[in-house]
């Protein structure tokens, strides 16, 4: 800033829940804003984690996690106040806002603020309910996978993502369970998943041994990867989604 000066717009996507110091961090962003400037910030939402069973986004990188009324108490205790906001599908459910200093209605702040209210979400019972709602889904997601694996069916896995690996050792899934895990990115190949050791592989092994299913792990990219997957899909292969309910696709 000493060289530069202050900005017209700061950028903060996906970065405040990897923030130790939330405080420092905002006061900062202020402190970089020249009069009049804005702040651009996404981040995942609380509440879509929540209702979509998105447990396997909790981990040790995350140190919070926000709902529209959280991030806003936030913002103000520095001078910064939301006066946009909107929810993008981005991370399984994000927030994307824009704040500066001064203080402006937001009717979709309000309008979020609200529901958040009035669904329970500022209530510890919902988060209670969350971790029942979570239990029930791991164990509908190991009774499907022991159903396909006692029919004698081959099972992969694909995507090594950070979520992946939560879900994986949420589950149990070693590798007497899946028989390997596909990623494109090289960095990643030829490592093994931390805590259940699956090798990861390229994505072309999947044409290669032709598993009866891919559990998909990072399931925000369904759309993409079922794309993607054409060729295998077509081949008879399927997919096994997640979450937020277990699904065959």
């Amino acid at each position: 800033m000493r060289e530069r000066g202050q900005a017209d717009v700061v950028i903060a996507n996906n970065v405040l829940a990897h923030v130790e110091n939330l405080h420092e961090f905002v006061a900062g962003i202020g402190a970089l804003l020249k009069p009049g400037g804005s702040a651009r910030i996404e981040v995942h939402y609380l509440k879509s984690l929540i209702d979509g069973l998105q447990f396997d986004t909790i981990y040790h990188e995350h140190l919070c996690y926000f709902s529209a009324g959280a991030i806003a108490r936030l913002l103000t205790f520095h001078d910064l106040h939301i006066h946009d906001i909107e929810r993008i599908p981005a991370q399984g459910g994000s927030l994307r806002l824009t704040a500066s200093r001064g203080q402006v209605e937001c009717t979709e702040l309000d309008r979020l603020t609200a529901g958040e209210r009035r669904c329970g979400l500022t209530q510890s019972n919902y988060h209670d309910e969350f971790a029942v709602r979570v239990g029930r889904l791991i164990d509908e997601l190991k009774n499907l996978v022991a159903g396909l694996k006692a029919d004698g069916s081959r099972i992969a896995a694909y995507g090594a993502a950070a979520k992946g690996t939560m879900l994986l050792n949420a589950c149990g899934f070693g590798t007497d369970v899946i028989d390997y895990v596909v990623d494109a990115n090289p960095h990643k190949q030829g490592r093994l998943v931390p805590g259940v050791h699956l090798p990861v592989m390229p994505v072309n092994t999947i044409s290669e041994s032709s598993p009866d299913f891919m559990l998909l792990l990072p399931w925000n990219l369904k759309e993409e990867i079922l794309a993607q997957q054409a060729q295998y899909r077509e081949a008879g292969g399927k997919f096994i989604v997640p979450i937020p309910m277990p699904e065959i696709i």
